[in-house]
């Protein structure tokens, strides 16, 4: 069941709607593998991260710098040309959750469409523009978007000052999504091992008589 939750990115009310479960700015990190295929540092330690807002139920704000801060400030103007450009209307949500998945899509467009905008520095946009496809680094997020808020196609702005603006359509890619969503499954098992684990750190186990009387008690029968 799909919830969308109206809140401004970044307040307190966005970062309830999204504690605990992996959202889609983190499906590469769900999907990443360390050195020869062994376990991803980057990984255990979003899942270490999810376990401690499950247990606490509290947040912890993440990590954020120039680069990301800049980015948020010029949405706005990415949203105004694309808007003009494709004649389009977004609407805004902060955040959208289905079943233990989510994203923070920066718009939505119609019944069946989403809308991605990112910062880049001037060669980097540059190079979008020469490549003329689809930012594979945004890919995971991209797709894991449509999977969650089941749509069907996206399109990725990149926007800079004084540069043309790039925008790229995806539609969905099942084969590529079936892999984010087993992925995601594996990870969300793990996650509830991790907080049953710490729930039950220190507790002695119940004595093997103890649990076999519990088991032959009047109440239990049946």
């Amino acid at each position: 069941m799909i919830q969308i939750f109206n809140c401004e990115q970044n307040t307190p009310e966005w970062f309830a709607a999204r504690a605990g479960i992996p959202t889609a700015s983190e499906f590469h990190t769900v999907m990443a593998s360390g050195r020869g295929g062994g376990e991803s540092k980057i990984r255990k330690t979003y899942l270490y991260k999810l376990a401690g807002e499950v247990i606490t139920a509290k947040t912890v704000e993440g990590y954020t710098n120039a680069h990301m801060e800049r980015g948020h400030e010029m949405e706005a103007d990415a949203r105004r040309m694309y808007s003009f450009i494709c004649d389009a209307d977004i609407e805004s949500v902060g955040f959208v959750r289905n079943g233990d998945k989510g994203a923070s899509p920066d718009g939505l467009i119609g019944d069946r469409g989403m809308f991605e905008a990112k910062s880049k520095l001037p060669h980097l946009l540059i190079e979008c523009l020469m490549r003329d496809d689809f930012p594979p680094e945004h890919k995971a997020q991209c797709q894991g978007a449509l999977w969650v808020a089941e749509r069907e196609w996206i399109d990725i702005v990149v926007y800079w000052p004084d540069l043309p603006l790039f925008v790229k359509r995806a539609y969905r890619d099942e084969a590529y999504i079936a892999t984010i969503a087993t992925a995601v499954k594996q990870f969300n098992e793990e996650l509830a091992e991790i907080v049953e684990k710490v729930r039950g750190y220190g507790k002695p186990p119940a004595p093997a008589n103890d649990v076999a009387a519990l088991r032959q008690h009047p109440l239990m029968a049946g």
